[in-house]
């Protein structure tokens, strides 16, 4: 099985910063892409940006020029940073992971039980 542990969320004011980690354990053999979804109230789980392991990144729109996406692939830990937040940026934040098991497994997705993220004055 496969766990992902995701911290940092919080309570920050706009403008603000925050940084969220999601690490994955148990059995893994490679995790080809990790990412980030977050759903606020009374919308649907949208993409915020997702990353490969040769390192190409895709993001939201709503969220290029001021989140920032990264992982450590020797530690199976994906990172998001995320500056000039916006109160629409309010939402629970899923951490996402294709996950392969073993060379003979196809990927299957795992999420993390998500963290969240409130932008206020």
């Amino acid at each position: 099985q496969v766990q992902l542990v995701e911290s940092g969320g919080g309570l920050v004011q706009p403008g603000g910063s925050l940084r969220l980690s999601c690490a994955a354990s148990g059995t893994i053999f490679t995790i080809p892409a990790m990412g980030w979804y977050r759903q606020a109230p009374g919308k649907q789980r949208e993409l915020v940006a997702v990353t490969t392991t040769s390192g190409s990144t895709n993001y939201a729109d709503s969220v290029k020029g001021r989140f920032t996406i990264s992982r450590d692939n020797a530690k199976n830990t994906v990172y998001l940073q995320m500056n000039s937040l916006k109160t629409e940026d309010t939402a629970v934040y899923y951490c996402n992971a294709e996950v392969r098991r073993s060379r003979w497994n196809m990927a299957e997705d795992y999420w993390g039980q998500g963290t969240q993220v409130t932008v206020s004055s």
